[in-house]
C-alpha cells in the first residue's frame, strides 16, 4: 500500500514519462542486477574496462583506477590526470573504511602577495595562476599500494589501447568539447591535442591522443613517479613557468596524498559518509541534518512544501560552508559542532515557512565538472571515487606533448588573509569534489555520487531522501527530477544578500513553481547543471547498480 501511494505521487509530476510499466514515470530504466561485481560510470567504455578488470581477477580497486585512466581519456572535459581525486572504499578484509584526499596543494611560492604583484584581485578561471598541484597520479598510487591485486601497470592497458587507435566520442562529449573550443583554442597545445585536423571532434568521430597514451605508458612503467619527478614533471614546471606560473619541480616532488577518517552522520537509521573539509562533502550531512527535524514522508516530491524546506536547508548549510570550509592544515574548523544534531535542531528553527530568506548568516562557532564512478567486486570491496579538472575542462594549461590539461582548482581560494579559504602557499584549496557512502547497521550498502560543482551536496541529499523518505530504488532515485538553489555565499569571500535563485528540472508541475515564487523565491530555467548520478546498493548477496540518464554512462553487473 505504502509504494501505491508514494507512486500514485507522482503520477502528476513528471512531463519526462518513459510510460514503463513498473517503476515510477520517470524512471529511465531498470536497476541492473549483479552476483559477483559492478560498475557505474559517465561512460561506457570505461564501465566495461573496470568490468574485464573484475573479470581478470583484480578487485574494486584495481577497477576504479583503470576506469578513471580510460575516463580521463574519454571525458577530458571532466576529469584527467591534470586534476585532483578523493576516494572512499569500503575494505571487506577489515570491514572498515577508508578516505582518500588526494587534493593537491597551491605552488610553496604563491600567495597573496605573489597574486597582487601580477594585479591580480581574484584568482582568474584560465591561465597559470589557479593552477594547483595534481593529485589524481598520486592518488591512484596510493590507492594501488594500500588495496590492489593486479600488477598496476596492467590497469593502463585499455586507456592506452584507445588512446592509441581511437575512440568513437559520445553525444555529450562531443557537446562539451565544442563549448571547450571557445575558451581554449588560444592556448598553446589545445589545438594540437583535441583539435588535431583543425576542428573539435563531433559525435561519433573517432578520436585519439598518443601524447596521452605515452604520458599514461610512463605512469605505468614508473608507479606514477614520473609524474612528480621525472618527464612529465619537468614539462608540467616548463609550461607554466613560460606563462608566469609560481609551481616548482619541489612541488611537485614532495607532494603526497592524506589518508583520511571519513566522517558520518545518522539520517534516520542510515550512516551517511562524507570526507572531511577541504572538501565540501560535509554540507550534505547538515543539510540532512536540518531536514531530519522535519517529517519529509508525508510530503510531496512535487510539492513547494518540500522544496521550500530543502532549499532554505542548503542555504542554512551553505553560509557554514562558505565560512568554515578550508584546508584543516591551515584552519581551524569545528567540525563536530557543524555535523552535530543538537546544531541542526538549532539552524532548523530559522526556516521560515512563510517566506523565503534572502540571507542567512553563518552559525557561531559553483559549478564544475567532474565525472564519477563506483565499483564492487565479488569479495565485498567498494570503491566510491571522484575525479576532476575543475572548471570547464581545466585551467587551458597544456604542457608539451603530454595530452592533457591541468587543473584550475587554485582559483577557490579567497584572497581575503581573514579568511579561512585563504590563499597560502602550499595550502590545499576548497574543493567541491566529493564521493559518498552509505552504511545500515555497520554494513556495506550504497556507494554513490552525484557530480557537479556545488550540486554536489545538494545532489546526496536528495538521494538519500529519495531512497529513505520517498522509497525509491536506485535508479528512481537518480532519475527523480533534481531541485538546485544557486546564489549562496561562497569560500571565496561572495556573500549571498538577496536569496539567489531556484532551478527546477521538468518534472516538477507549474502550481509548484508558482508556490514557490510567491514564497519569494526567485525561480530560473536551465538545462543542464543537476549533476551526474552513479551508484551500487549491496543488498541481500546482491549488486544492484545505477547510471545516470542525464549522462552517456552506464551500470553494467556480472
Amino acid at each position: 500500500m505504502k509504494y501505491f501511494l508514494i507512486f500514485s505521487l507522482f503520477l502528476t509530476t513528471s512531463a519526462q514519462g518513459f510510460d514503463r510499466i513498473t517503476g515510477l514515470p520517470f524512471a529511465s530504466r531498470s536497476e541492473v542486477i549483479g552476483q559477483h561485481g559492478m560498475v557505474a560510470t559517465s561512460h561506457p567504455l570505461a564501465t566495461q574496462t573496470a568490468i574485464d578488470i573484475l573479470k581478470d581477477g583484480g578487485n574494486a580497486i584495481d577497477a576504479a583506477i583503470a576506469a578513471n585512466a580510460l575516463l580521463g581519456l574519454v571525458e577530458p572535459t571532466g576529469c584527467g590526470v591534470g586534476g585532483d581525486l578523493f576516494a572512499i572504499i569500503w575494505d571487506a578484509k577489515t570491514k572498515q573504511l577508508y578516505g582518500l584526499n588526494a587534493s593537491g596543494p597551491s605552488p610553496r611560492n604563491s600567495s597573496i602577495e605573489f597574486m597582487k604583484s601580477k594585479g591580480i584581485t581574484q584568482i582568474p578561471r584560465y591561465g597559470p595562476h589557479p593552477v594547483t598541484v595534481p593529485g589524481a597520479v598520486a592518488g591512484w598510487s596510493a590507492m594501488h599500494k594500500k588495496f590492489g591485486k593486479k600488477e598496476f601497470h596492467s590497469l593502463f592497458e585499455s586507456a592506452i589501447y584507445y588512446a592509441v587507435n581511437g575512440f568513437p566520442v559520445t553525444e555529450l562529449i562531443a557537446y562539451y568539447l565544442e563549448g571547450s573550443v571557445e575558451n581554449f583554442h588560444n592556448f598553446p597545445n589545445f589545438k594540437s591535442v583535441w583539435m588535431p585536423n583543425g576542428k573539435i571532434p563531433g559525435k561519433g568521430d573517432i578520436f585519439r591522443n598518443p601524447h596521452l597514451a605515452n604520458t599514461y605508458q610512463s605512469i605505468a612503467n614508473s608507479y606514477g613517479e614520473s609524474f612528480y619527478k621525472g618527464e612529465i614533471a619537468e614539462e608540467i614546471v616548463k609550461s607554466l613557468k613560460k606563462q608566469g606560473g609560481a609551481m616548482q619541480m619541489s612541488d611537485l616532488i614532495n607532494y603526497a596524498p592524506e589518508w583520511v577518517e571519513p566522517v558520518s552522520t545518522n539520517y534516520r537509521g542510515f550512516d551517511v559518509w562524507e570526507l572531511p573539509p577541504n572538501g565540501q562533502g560535509i554540507a550534505a550531512l547538515q543539510i540532512l541534518n536540518i531536514l531530519e527535524n522535519f517529517d519529509i514522508s508525508s510530503m510531496n516530491l512535487d510539492s513547494t512544501e518540500y522544496i521550500h524546506l530543502f532549499t532554505e536547508a542548503k542555504k542554512l548549510a551553505f553560509e557554514d560552508r562558505a565560512k568554515f570550509y578550508a584546508d584543516p592544515e591551515f584552519a581551524e574548523i569545528p567540525l563536530e559542532r557543524l555535523i552535530s544534531k543538537q546544531y541542526a535542531r538549532e539552524r532548523s528553527k530559522l526556516i521560515n515557512f512563510e517566506q523565503a530568506a534572502d540571507s542567512f548568516e553563518a552559525g557561531n562557532l559553483e559549478n564544475g565538472d567532474t565525472i564519477y564512478l563506483t565499483v564492487a567486486d565479488k569479495d565485498g570491496n567498494m570503491v566510491s571515487l571522484i575525479q576532476s579538472n575543475y572548471w570547464g575542462m581545466g585551467s587551458g594549461m597544456v604542457p608539451n606533448n603530454v595530452g592533457f590539461m591541468l587543473q584550475d582548482r587554485g582559483m577557490m581560494f579567497s584572497l581575503d588573509p581573514e579568511h579561512n579559504n585563504s590563499l597560502i602557499g602550499g595550502k590545499r584549496p576548497f574543493h567541491t569534489i566529493i564521493p559518498a557512502f552509505v552504511t545500515h547497521d555497520g554494513d556495506p550498502f550504497i556507494s554513490f555520487g552525484v557530480m557537479g560543482g556545488a550540486m554536489q551536496p545538494q545532489g546526496h541529499a536528495q538521494i538519500i531522501i529519495n531512497l529513505v523518505d520517498f522509497g525509491m530504488n536506485l535508479q528512481e532515485a537518480g532519475d527523480a527530477p533534481r531541485i538546485r538553489h544557486s546564489g549562496s555565499s561562497q569560500p571565496t569571500g561572495e556573500v549571498m544578500t538577496k536569496g539567489g535563485y531556484l532551478s527546477l528540472e521538468s518534472g516538477f508541475s507549474q502550481k509548484t513553481r508558482n508556490g514557490l515564487e510567491t514564497l519569494g523565491h526567485k525561480i530560473h530555467d536551465e538545462i543542464g547543471g543537476f549533476g551526474g548520478y552513479q551508484a551500487i546498493m549491496q543488498k541481500n548477496g546482491l549488486y544492484f547498480g545505477a547510471s545516470e540518464s542525464r549522462k552517456d554512462g552506464q551500470a553494467s553487473g556480472y
